[in-house]
């Protein structure tokens, strides 16, 4: 196994006098900042907020109507205020660079299961947003209302978010494989006047109408006005609401860019509304802002993603997931986007990187748990693929394993950036990033992003270095969520995020930070492994099993009896028509003595059909910890929240059968 932090990768001299950030260091130093590299960089940016954001609204070129009173308010968080004082608007910032050189150059690349790889240019896009918007403002609809998305990773989608942020509305978004329990859960909190749908979808090379969702989830809301329907799936039937044809929208004589206006609005205005993976409960409905997100994702996009001017971002996301919503940090820096709906392995695991190689992708954001499908599938990318404008392999979604790391170098590229990220819906953003400055350590993220005030703190809420805690915010951030819809008294959002530690966000991830400035996230507070007094991160034990060729997927729990007593099994998932032998029993049991301690070998290791995860792909180990515990299953999870519903009916029998 690769030793973790062994250093794999570090920027040339060049690459490294290229880089956004050594530019905006070049920036500070005329201003009279000098710094020493990231760590010093990052230490000013989280101990003087003013003057790190006010760098960064004044690098950036921020469109503000006014002058701000302050870079942010004195309240505390979670009711800190960004720019108060001024007006902005986030639309008008992605398409300001319409004329940044030829407006017909490529902005979008986009293809699905039901289309072919396309190109749409700058005039095309901002155009298109432009008479929708004008459209959507003859309709009635403007600053403050709720508008929202029913719809495929698509440009339309792209289009109708940006018309809609662009007359101050707010926008929401869900994909259609989601169930229509999900989307009701979702859109019943914000009541939205208008809806952008499809009928159906095409997903591994298998067509889903979606019409009757359509129908339970438009009579669940009563708000509705106006329903804008994409032909998308050929043969889908028409849902009994009347409706409005895309297209029809979008006839009639242009709108010339010199006559339309966007709607600025002030700091503490929604721009769209994220929400929570909501497996149990309510999903939380988390309020974003246009001057926050413009801040936090400028940021990140130059500073901890490096997308360079006409480079290309191609994230493998949903429109449910808040990974959607970041694909347009390659529009706010001039470069482009790429999108793609399907199965992100039909045919086979070969398909991202084709996408890659065929639309000149600089940056790319993948999952530890596809690269898993691309090693089983005996794929090696470098052999089939040029991958020529690759820069940078982003690992998203849970932590990745040093051998990750390691088989990005020999199977990818051996000079690019590879970093590992940790972020949340709530900020929609990382919080645990990185630079090209860094050098890139095996199973590492490289350090607290710019302006990111993280820690890892004790459970007596002292600091650790070394040591693994609670991840902690201590300094507010701009795209921290304005408010949580419908909760005027901030009483849910206090509860959910600054009660275990006053004053401060806590997280809900346990972290260690090591003394060079790294972290390593070991999986969620509420899930974490605690034996014999000593908490396991989850982590440690799916780096062995990931290594365990002939184990697909797997899932550890620990259940306390409240007595002092515990019982921590092993769920494991193994290639179809495999059974679980004791030979491989084993295997897993003498690995995980070896490479991890005693105690992370489970009591009892158990083959299941398949992992439940949600609908952004996490494991979904509190709800099956739940259901051992003996909860029913509809108190634990909702199953239209569930990528994979009947893998949880298999826990709950499984519990069940446990008494």
């Amino acid at each position: 196994m690769t030793p973790e932090g062994t250093i794999l990768w570090e920027a040339s001299q060049d690459r490294k006098d290229s880089l956004n950030l050594t530019k905006f260091l070049h920036f500070l130093s005329e201003k009279g900042h000098t710094f020493q590299g990231y760590e010093d960089l990052w230490r000013w940016s989280v101990t003087d907020l003013p003057g790190f954001w006010s760098a960064i609204a004044e690098y950036f070129d921020l469109i503000l109507e006014g002058t701000p009173t302050a870079i942010l308010t004195d309240d505390p968080m979670p009711k800190t205020r960004w720019l108060p004082g001024t007006k902005a608007n986030y639309a008008e910032h992605v398409l300001r660079h319409e004329n940044s050189g030829d407006p017909a150059r490529t902005m979008l690349h986009h293809s699905s299961e039901l289309r072919p790889m396309q190109t749409a240019s700058w005039a095309e896009i901002a155009g298109q947003v432009r008479k929708l918007a004008t459209k959507l403002r003859e309709m009635g609809l403007g600053q403050g209302d709720r508008i929202v998305a029913y719809m495929p990773n698509l440009p339309e989608t792209v289009i109708a978010m940006l018309a809609t942020t662009a007359i101050g509305a707010i926008w929401s978004s869900a994909a259609p494989e989601f169930g229509a329990q999900t989307v009701i859960d979702r859109f019943g909190q914000i009541a939205p006047k208008l809806v952008f749908a499809v009928t159906g979808y095409r997903y591994g090379g298998k067509d889903f109408d979606r019409s009757a969702d359509l129908n339970r989830i438009l009579a669940a809301l009563p708000s509705v006005e106006h329903l804008i329907l994409l032909d998308y799936l050929p043969g889908a039937k028409a849902p009994d609401h009347s409706a409005t044809k895309w297209q029809d929208l979008l006839n009639g004589p242009e709108v010339p860019a010199a006559t339309f206006h966007y709607t600025r609005v002030p700091s503490d205005h929604p721009l769209w509304v994220l929400f929570t993976s909501g497996t149990t409960g309510l999903p939380k409905p988390i309020v974003q802002g246009h001057h926050g997100i413009l801040l936090e994702h400028y940021k990140s996009a130059a500073f901890h993603f490096e997308l360079q001017p006409c480079g290309a971002l191609f994230f493998y996301s949903t429109t449910g997931w808040m990974v959607w919503n970041t694909l347009m940090w390659g529009p706010l820096m001039n470069g482009r986007a790429v999108l793609y709906d399907g199965h992100p392995s039909h045919p086979d695991a070969r398909l991202l990187w084709r996408i890659a190689d065929e639309t000149q992708a600089t940056v790319i954001g993948i999952s530890p748990t596809y690269i898993q499908i691309v090693k089983q599938q005996g794929i090696v990318p470098k052999d089939e693929f040029a991958l020529e404008a690759l820069q940078s392999v982003m690992l998203v979604g849970s932590p990745s394993t040093p051998e990750t790391f390691e088989w990005v170098y020999t199977s990818v590229k051996p000079d690019l950036w590879a970093s590992s990220q940790s972020g949340g819906t709530e900020f929609c953003s990382g919080l645990l990033a990185g630079s090209p400055l860094l050098p890139t350590r095996a199973g590492e993220i490289q350090a607290p992003g710019l302006g990111t005030a993280a820690y890892a703190f004790s459970d007596d809420g002292h600091p650790l270095i070394d040591d693994v805690g609670e991840l902690v915010i201590t300094q507010p951030m701009p795209s921290m969520p304005l408010f949580f819809w419908g909760d005027e008294t901030f009483a849910r959002y206090q509860a959910s995020y600054f009660e275990t530690f006053p004053g401060l966000w806590h997280h809900g991830d346990r972290v260690k930070f090591n003394a060079h400035g790294g972290a390593h996230v070991l999986g969620r507070s509420d899930a974490t492994l605690n034996r014999y007094g000593i908490r396991i991160g989850s982590a440690e034990i799916y780096r062995t099993m990931e290594g365990i060729p002939e184990v697909t997927d797997s899932l550890i729990l620990c259940i306390e009896d409240g007595q002092g007593g515990f019982y921590m099994p092993l769920f494991v998932q193994l290639p179809k028509g495999e059974t679980l032998t004791d030979d491989l029993k084993s295997l897993i049991t003498k690995r995980l003595r070896t490479e991890r301690s005693p105690r992370h070998v489970p009591d009892e290791i158990i083959q299941t059909p398949e992992i439940p995860v949600t609908l952004t792909g996490k494991k979904m180990e509190v709800p099956v910890r739940k259901l051992l515990m003996g909860l029913p299953l509809e108190k634990v999870a909702s199953k239209d929240a569930t990528r994979n519903p009947t893998a949880l009916d298999w826990f709950a029998a499984f519990a069940r059968a446990r008494g």
